[in-house]
């Protein structure tokens, strides 16, 4: 008896943990839609890239670092996403906050998957403090009139269907 109740007490443990360390698959909705702030970056290759130039497109804009580990395992669904919503007005910037480019490209060799997604690198954590980053990693999706609809704190399967969709959403008809 005394092991039958020891072994639904781990199991109810075990399943709370792995509950826990699973990321979670929803996006809380931003109830005023604010205007997303612009920003001007440049990319892992020296290109500048502002948000405005976006326009018209559904852009998710994701604050990361390679020291996050949530954002370490989220990275492989971000390329998975990609594929799928690239031809489809969609944009994805992964923003880089605080390091180099040495450092993301020693990341980013380390997955083992391509990432072809634009990374942006925010090294002096300016565009950062305009945004309502509370923790990394914190992703937005910004709808193709630049309003913040959703806001995503921790680690996403960006190609979860219902992530998929609920963007898809947002994308303007053609």
């Amino acid at each position: 008896m005394v092991a039958r109740v020891f072994l639904v007490f781990a199991l109810t443990l075990l399943a709370h943990s792995a509950l826990a360390a699973a990321p979670a698959q929803t996006m809380t909705p931003v109830a005023d839609r604010p205007t997303a702030a612009d920003f001007a970056l440049k990319d892992i290759d020296g290109k500048l890239r502002r948000l405005s130039e976006s326009r018209g497109k559904v852009v998710l804009v994701n604050f990361w670092a390679t020291w996050c580990p949530p954002c370490r395992r989220e990275m492989p669904s971000m390329q998975r996403a990609w594929t799928q919503l690239k031809s489809e007005n969609f944009e994805m910037l992964a923003i880089n906050v605080g390091e180099d480019e040495d450092t993301i490209f020693g990341f980013t060799f380390s997955t083992g998957v391509e990432l072809t997604f634009p990374i942006l690198l925010d090294r002096d954590a300016q565009v950062i403090k305009a945004w309502p980053v509370i923790a990394l990693p914190t992703s937005f999706v910004v709808d193709p009139q630049g309003r913040i609809v959703y806001r995503a704190v921790g680690g996403r399967e960006w190609d979860d269907p219902e992530l998929l969709k609920k963007i898809r959403e947002l994308l303007p008809r053609k």
